[in-house]
């Protein structure tokens, strides 16, 4: 008797592809982020409902950039939703008015 979870396949005739392979491309975009030079260990990745959401904050738009860059590259083909705040720390252009 074969087993029926792997006998499935889609609309193609691909096989269907596991909830195991999304777990999996998502370890790999962690191990990626903390070993590139982003060292983006405050970022957080969680698979919800389907799709991936990162949140965060990173120090500059262009590291915001980067990293959804990065992130775009590991899980092509799955839907991705970002929260990421960028941490101005820069010094203000004007006087704050109290």
């Amino acid at each position: 008797m074969s087993d029926p979870v792997a006998s499935q396949t889609d609309a193609a005739g691909d096989a269907a592809p596991a909830a195991d392979n999304v777990e999996y491309r998502v370890a790999h975009l962690r191990e990626r982020l903390a070993a590139e030079e982003l060292g983006e260990l405050g970022v957080r990745t969680e698979v919800r409902a389907g799709a991936i959401l990162v949140t965060g904050t990173v120090p500059s738009a262009q590291c915001r950039d980067t990293l959804l860059r990065v992130v775009h590259e590991e899980l092509a083909g799955l839907t991705v939703h970002s929260d990421l705040v960028v941490a101005e720390t820069t010094r203000p252009d004007h006087a704050e008015e109290l």
